[in-house]
């Protein structure tokens, strides 16, 4: 990459993306391999999961794609998965509204019981509770 070592170019915000990538990595498949070794099914699950309970009475498909920054036919067939075994459910108008059901907030909860703590060892036990705030506020601000 040319561009790296053109005096002229701050590196630092490629570097800083660079690690953020391979942290995202390093998170994921460490709770990937976790959820796995439970039983339980993967990540994305969770996330869609997590989602569903935070929008009381339902999200679109759409909204909900935007939130979860993921494409929509991704998305979809993501959701017909879950659908499939009873974790979500359509509603409203022509099927377009999705509610996470009873079944899939359990789900939701026992993943969480092997998902948290893996968020925890890999970063409420690396770092101090005020770099995790700045942490959290500075991809708030990347987030926009």
């Amino acid at each position: 990459m040319a561009f790296l070592d053109d005096p002229g170019t701050d590196n630092a915000p490629i570097e800083a993306w660079s690690r953020l990538l391979r942290v995202s990595r390093l998170l994921s498949e460490t709770a990937e391999e976790r959820l796995s070794a439970h039983g339980l099914p993967p990540l994305a699950w969770y996330d869609v999961l997590h989602e569903l309970a935070a929008a009381e009475g339902g999200i679109g498909q759409d909204a909900l794609a935007r939130r979860m920054v993921m494409a929509g036919d991704d998305l979809a067939r993501l959701l017909g998965a879950l659908e499939a075994k009873d974790l979500v459910q359509r509603g409203g108008a022509g099927g377009q509204v999705i509610h996470v059901t009873d079944a899939g907030r359990r789900m939701h909860r026992r993943m969480w019981g092997v998902y948290g703590p893996s968020v925890s060892r890999l970063i409420a036990d690396r770092l101090a509770p005020e770099e995790v705030a700045a942490l959290s506020a500075a991809l708030d601000r990347l987030r926009g």
